[in-house]
């Protein structure tokens, strides 16, 4: 199951250039939901967020993402890379694909979420993006 939950500080229609960059957070509870979350193909690494929330490409977010039973939060800062709206035409669930920004913080999302994924990441079964 995951949880997101809009802050405060996310950006609004309109927002003016310099503005902050959105904040999200992403709760993963299941490594099944990980692996449906986590975009190994993003050179950085990456992970789709559900929201219904619009954000364009190349929007910065922040990112804290709470993963399965780790009561530390991952911080990390990253770009809308992905678009999935609510009117598409797939079952895909309606959110924004983040990449992680090339960052000693970045890389440590990326390594945690790929050691909690260990013999998964190959596996051909669909995610929320591909």
């Amino acid at each position: 199951m995951t949880d997101t939950t809009p802050a405060r500080n996310e950006p609004a229609e309109g927002k003016a250039e310099g503005a902050r960059p959105g904040v999200l957070s992403l709760a993963i509870k299941e490594r099944s939901a990980l692996y449906a979350a986590y975009m190994p193909f993003l050179s950085c690494g990456g992970i789709f967020v559900p929201t219904a929330r619009s954000y364009s490409l190349g929007d910065e977010v922040f990112l804290l993402l709470t993963l399965l039973d780790d009561p530390q939060k991952v911080a990390v800062q990253g770009k809308v890379v992905w678009i999935t709206p609510a009117a598409g035409n797939t079952n895909r669930s309606q959110g924004v694909g983040i990449e992680f920004a090339d960052s000693d913080a970045g890389k440590h999302a990326r390594d945690r979420i790929e050691t909690l994924l260990a013999g998964a990441i190959n596996s051909t079964r669909p995610t929320h993006t591909m």
